[in-house]
């Protein structure tokens, strides 16, 4: 569900600033914190126009949380703590940005986030397993936008985001009026940074790419400002492999590599049923009933976010002399 949130602010961006206009305005995914810090404190005003304002899915979760559920269950924001599990020690800092903190209920969207590992780290101090932990649906928020059973679902594009795979069918669905049974990833200097074009016979080629850690992220930002960025959409991640790869995720256990274990989680990911997001029952109903359509001041306000470029202060440190 987050994910539909997602893809219809990016194509609502895509479609106003890029489309059209030769590919000058390109779009850069916004959901890593790693990232964004990077772009505001090392880039600032060069980068910043060209990162989507969409929320990440933890603060759309939030906003979901504090703003939707809360008003379902009669309660107020500040009557709910909100709970976050990720694979990345970044997500924490994120929470903590005074763009998600509501000075009427003195609350934040998401009130504490744990990584995986941390979590590992708590069962085992308890002696409990996940497995002998029972299940609980009475707050559940989301209830039937997972798997046809009710259980987890998957999205298209691996465990790492999915972006680039949704956004770019669903333009070609928007924009083109078409379909693509598959996206062709073509691998260029490594496996982190790869591209996708999909071209349909009368109508402008669409080109988007993937860039997993910072190498490959100074290499986008370095063509953003050299004005000769060829692609319509980014995805953006700080670490190599991307999230399935976070800091904050369970390490190997002993005897097995980061390599053995990264697999193991991609194959767990894979073996989750496969969910369309904006096929997903009841969920353009919520957009109606929660924010009243697709492109209003309310969604505006929920999806969306802003960035600060960190000025630079100058000292005898960094005078060229």
């Amino acid at each position: 569900m987050l994910r539909y949130f997602d893809y219809q602010s990016y194509l609502s961006l895509f479609k106003s600033v890029n489309y059209g206009n030769d590919n000058s305005s390109p779009r850069v995914c916004s959901f890593v914190l790693g990232w964004i810090c990077y772009a505001e404190k090392t880039h600032g005003s060069y980068i910043l126009p060209y990162i989507s304002s969409t929320k990440s899915p933890q603060q759309i979760m939030g906003s979901l949380v504090k703003d939707y559920f809360a008003a379902k269950q009669g309660q107020t924001p500040d009557q709910i703590y909100h709970v976050t599990v990720m694979p990345c020690y970044d997500k924490k800092l994120e929470a903590s940005r005074q763009d998600f903190y509501s000075d009427l209920y003195r609350t934040r969207d998401v009130d504490c986030v744990i990584t995986t590992g941390e979590v590992e780290k708590m069962l085992e101090k308890e002696n409990v397993t996940l497995g002998q932990v029972e299940g609980n649906t009475a707050y559940c928020v989301l209830s039937g936008f997972g798997s046809p059973d009710g259980g987890l679902g998957s999205h298209l594009g691996g465990g790492s985001g999915g972006y680039l795979e949704h956004v770019m069918r669903y333009a070609v669905s928007q924009i083109h009026g078409s379909s693509v049974d598959s996206l062709q990833y073509k691998t260029l200097r490594n496996q982190d940074f790869q591209e996708v074009t999909v071209e349909i016979e009368g109508k402008r080629p669409l080109k988007m790419a993937l860039a997993y850690g910072f190498r490959n992220i100074q290499n986008i930002v370095q063509k953003i400002k050299r004005g000769k960025m060829t692609y319509d959409f980014v995805e953006i991640m700080a670490c190599p492999s991307g999230c399935a790869n976070g800091g904050g995720q369970i390490r190997p256990m002993e005897g097995q590599t980061n390599n053995e274990l990264l697999q193991r989680v991609k194959e767990s990911y894979d073996s989750v049923p496969c969910v369309q997001p904006d096929l997903w029952p009841g969920v353009k109903d919520i957009y109606e009933e929660w924010l009243g359509g697709v492109d209003t001041e309310k969604a505006r306000a929920m999806l969306h976010t802003q960035y600060h470029g960190v000025e630079k202060v100058a000292s005898a440190l960094n005078i060229q002399w």
